[in-house]
């Protein structure tokens, strides 16, 4: 355990806060040394920002939109909701209305709000609906009509929004509308993300019509995409409310058009929608407290599970020593905890998650199965009472203003432009929320997560997410930090990262984020490592014919050790910020082209 003091960590976060502020303002270097990604920073577009009103997100132009709203006397609540409705104009194959979000709220007054916009599944969802011929057909979760749950991220952000924020409601859309109506130029992962998906968006002709060319190609980097349906629907919520969405054109629109491609979600499932506020998950961890998203997140669980194992190792000890012990020791708590969620987590209201998972003494019996020497094989989940009593793509974003508010939100439509079906005249794109259920038992979801009875499709049920918002406050009550991330269930172990990294490494935010990742899921039996994790600047793409073949020195040390390796070039995206003394430090994943500002 470290032996400084939590106020004296909190200045030696602050210097060296102020330290890469000051650097990384002057030039793109490697953020920090061992172990760093070290890409390029944009010359136009800061990663790191210092001030009273903060935000990160993954694109400019939804952090612009969070500035905008600080400047007319919004909070940081506004500024959330804000740069959330423009991300799902300019980040649309990431999130957007057609999806939902979870959102983590810690008010300047200390209150704590966990706010559960969790798509539901249609009231007439079964199993069955995605079985063919006998065999269960991931295709039909993922694709098309039967793959879209209720959209709720309206819901989620307007509950959000008439509790805590300071602006009109409408004033918090008016970045989206002008950014929807206007245009914008198309970037690198936007291009990517329309070419990746080409087939199956042309399948749908509203789609097709937004996002191909009249000759069936996609938009390139550069041209303009102009969605004025996606522009005049957030009018229409903006002047009316979440009822034109969920009661009203909108909700009618949705279930006709589903209904009439075979889908069975109804205008009923969307009229009977609620975000939920539901009581956060609060664990404690060295001298700090976290606060974690519940069921049905699993985010919250899972990251609390690995934080109690590792309270049993001198994590900076073992770091200062091997970095290469450090990341298998995290990959084993990984391991140990994605078991865990594969059999146990599912949404709360339906299936009983056992209170266990989040036990100190539960943890410390895993914690002895851990070999810093070598990796262990996990057969199976954990289980103290000896018999069975259970009877992503995304985004993520954080605000903080000079009152004392933060937030972290997350929100998805799931893989990337999710179903791939456009309601035609309202330019939303729904999401595939169905398939991070477990559509049948043992059957990998699109990101490969296998799972159980507990996250099996019901009617109304909400899936199980990776999702997760966290926020992290010091011994005397304050807000420390927050993060999450984008990236299926690398969120999970990104953002568990990236708190070990602010505590036990004690780096500032911008140099947490940067640094690079592991990821263990159980299930494939593989440790995913960005290709610099031992600082050797090679560039590995995925799906590449080496991605197998590990190319980094602490990758092979890994292997050598018994773990199967396999490369990547990045492992999740990430945002966050961090108090100091000299005020808010936000800090995006530089990834990709995101965006860290100040007011």
């Amino acid at each position: 355990m470290l032996s400084r003091s939590p106020s004296r960590r909190r200045f030696i976060h602050a210097s060296a806060t102020v330290a890469a502020y000051s650097i990384t303002n002057r030039n793109s270097a490697m953020f920090g040394q061992e172990p760093g990604i070290g890409q390029q920073r944009s010359s136009t577009n800061a990663r790191v920002a210092l001030g009273s009103n903060v935000v990160a997100t993954v694109h400019p132009i939804a952090s612009r939109a969070a500035i905008d709203v600080y400047r007319q006397g919004g909070n940081a609540i506004d500024a959330a909701v804000a740069a959330a409705l423009c991300l799902g104009v300019v980040d649309g194959h990431n999130s957007g209305i057609g999806g939902g979000s979870l959102i983590l709220i810690r008010t300047k007054l200390g209150e704590v709000h966990a706010i559960d916009g969790r798509e539901a599944a249609p009231s007439a969802s079964t199993p069955s609906l995605y079985i063919k011929d006998g065999k269960p057909n991931v295709e039909l979760s993922q694709t098309g009509p039967l793959a879209v749950a209720v959209p709720s991220q309206v819901a989620a952000l307007y509950l959000a929004h008439s509790k805590l924020g300071a602006l009109a409601w409408s004033a918090c859309f008016e970045p989206a509308i002008a950014a929807a109506i206007e245009g914008y130029a198309v970037g690198q992962a936007t291009q990517n993300a329309i070419q990746s998906e080409q087939i199956d968006l042309a399948r749908f002709e509203a789609s097709r019509s937004a996002l191909l060319k009249s000759n069936g190609q996609p938009l390139a980097v550069g041209d303009l995409l102009r969605q004025p349906d996606l522009g005049k629907t957030l009018r229409e919520i903006a002047k009316n409310g979440p009822d034109w969405f969920y009661q009203g054109p909108f909700a009618s629109q949705c279930a006709k058009h589903l209904q009439s491609l075979g889908g069975v979600l109804s205008q009923d499932d969307m009229s009977n929608y609620k975000a939920i506020e539901r009581k956060c998950i609060e664990s404690n961890y060295r001298s700090y407290k976290i606060l974690g998203f519940p069921t049905p997140s699993s985010g919250g669980t899972h990251i609390a599970q690995m934080l109690n194992m590792l309270q049993h190792f001198d994590v900076a000890s073992i770091y200062r020593d091997s970095p290469t012990k450090f990341f298998h020791l995290l990959a084993e708590c990984m391991k140990r905890a994605f078991a865990d969620r594969a059999h146990w987590l599912g949404d709360s209201d339906f299936v009983k998650v056992p209170s266990f998972l989040t036990e100190p003494n539960y943890a410390a019996d895993l914690a002895k199965q851990i070999d810093l020497e070598k990796a262990s094989i996990v057969s199976s989940y954990g289980n103290p009472f000896g018999s069975d009593d259970s009877k992503k793509h995304t985004t993520h974003l954080t605000t903080a203003d000079a009152l004392g508010n933060w937030v972290a939100l997350t929100s998805t439509v799931n893989t990337t432009w999710g179903s791939k079906v456009m309601v035609p005249g309202t330019g939303v794109m729904l999401n595939n929320q169905m398939d991070d259920f477990s559509i049948s038992p043992g059957v990998p979801n699109a990101f490969g997560l296998v799972g159980s009875e507990a996250n099996a499709v019901a009617p109304n049920k909400r899936p199980l997410s990776s999702m997760s918002p966290s926020i992290v406050l010091s011994d005397d009550g304050t807000p420390f930090m927050t993060c999450g991330a984008a990236g299926g269930p690398k969120i999970i172990n990104a953002t568990f990262q990236n708190i070990v990294r602010c505590i036990d490494l004690e780096q500032p935010i911008d140099m947490a984020i940067a640094s690079a990742r592991v990821h263990h899921q159980w299930r494939p039996d593989l440790l995913c490592c960005e290709s610099k994790l031992g600082g050797i600047r090679e560039k590995i793409s995925v799906g590449s014919a080496n991605e197998s073949e590990p190319k980094d020195e602490i990758a092979l040390r890994l292997q050598s050790m018994g773990h199967s390796i396999k490369m990547f070039s990045s492992l999740a995206i990430a945002q966050g910020i961090q108090s100091t003394p000299q005020g808010l430090m936000a800090a995006s994943d530089p990834r990709t082209d995101s965006s860290a500002l100040s007011q």
